[in-house]
């Protein structure tokens, strides 16, 4: 299959990120692979998604450092949804804020395009565009997650913390990698109108009870089609440990990876999660999880995969571009527009 990957830019894309790894992966396979930035998207006059991508010149690599570096240095060549198979959305808007903000939606329009000429495109575009902030978090059942409330108001913040025993957690509605996120408890209430104008720059704000259990870091656990992606008997999930007096556990502000064996519990809350994944296209999702409690939902370019492969020496990689082969499958049998995205997503 031919397979597109969208970066946030091809250029600062670091081996260290997943993308990398999963693009290796289908090469390694055989698909004709391309990574693309989300600035070098286009529309042609004829109606269709275009792209200026790279794509690796050699058949085998024995690193994805090797991969990657040979990805970066090659010239681009223009490619089309007219010719694609799959589109694979993996950037992240968060990263663009006060950047290159016109850059937040732009994968997600122009994969909407995509889907016109019937490309896969995963997860669903639209979907995504709807979650572009944390608020998306919110239409998932409420005993999955803490108590909350989304607002710019200094008062009602106050109130919050008050009723939640004197500790809460503010954070932005839109962003990512642990970036503006603050416990505020007796020792810090006093800076709470200056962090609070600190997030307010970028819009509203999140105010979320804090759970004693986030002292001991949170599970990432990585969802296929809705449901926890198993290989061998071992789950792609991984604890995040907070660094000594840090209240991230995000292992890009610190936080250690380590191994981490998932319960009934936790199958049991993807369980619950399931159901709306599948209706919004959701085919690659990690969640964040504090002890019973939900506390993210990653659903544009969740991170981690290659390290927990590395952790337990087992290729969760392989498994989620055989789930997009046996999407196409579906969709050569069935024919274009037959069966929609959304669908296709989650088959």
């Amino acid at each position: 299959m031919k397979i597109g990957f969208v970066v946030n830019d091809v250029a600062t894309e670091d081996v260290s990120y997943t993308t990398p790894h999963l693009a290796l992966s289908a090469h390694g396979r055989g698909h004709e692979v391309y990574l693309v930035g989300v600035g070098d998207l286009g529309y042609t006059s004829q109606g269709h998604m275009r792209a200026y991508a790279r794509k690796p010149k050699d058949k085998g690599y024995k690193s994805a450092n090797l991969f990657m570096k040979d990805i970066q240095s090659s010239e681009p060549v223009s490619i089309s949804s007219k010719t694609l198979d799959v589109l694979f959305l993996r950037n992240n808007p968060a990263d663009e804020i006060g950047n290159r903000d016109w850059a937040q939606n732009a994968a997600y329009i122009f994969g909407q395009i995509a889907v016109n000429d019937h490309v896969i495109v995963v997860n669903h575009p639209q979907s995504l565009s709807n979650a572009i902030n944390k608020m998306y978090f919110q239409h998932f059942p409420e005993i999955l997650r803490p108590k909350t409330i989304i607002t710019r108001e200094e008062g009602e913040i106050k109130e919050f913390y008050q009723k939640h025993k004197n500790k809460i957690i503010l954070k932005p509605l839109q962003g990512s990698g642990g970036t503006n996120v603050f416990l505020v408890d007796k020792d810090s209430v006093h800076n709470l109108p200056q962090i609070i104008e600190a997030i307010a720059r970028d819009g509203y704000i999140i105010a979320q009870e804090y759970l004693p259990a986030a002292k001991h870091g949170d599970i990432r656990l990585f969802l296929v089609n809705g449901a926890p992606l198993c290989v061998d008997g071992k789950y792609a999930a991984i604890k995040r440990l907070n660094k000594s007096g840090e209240v991230r556990s995000n292992i890009s502000v610190g936080g250690r990876p380590g191994k981490v064996d998932i319960d009934q519990k936790m199958l049991d809350l993807a369980e619950v999660l399931r159901p709306k994944l599948i209706q919004d296209g959701m085919f690659l999702v990690g969640i964040d999880v504090v002890g019973d409690k939900l506390m993210e939902i990653n659903v544009f370019s969740p991170g981690g995969l290659n390290m927990m492969c590395k952790a337990y020496n087992v290729d969760f990689l392989t498994p989620v571009i055989a789930a997009l082969e046996r999407k196409l499958h579906f969709r050569q049998i069935y024919g274009g527009g037959t069966i929609d995205n959304i669908r296709l997503c989650m088959l």
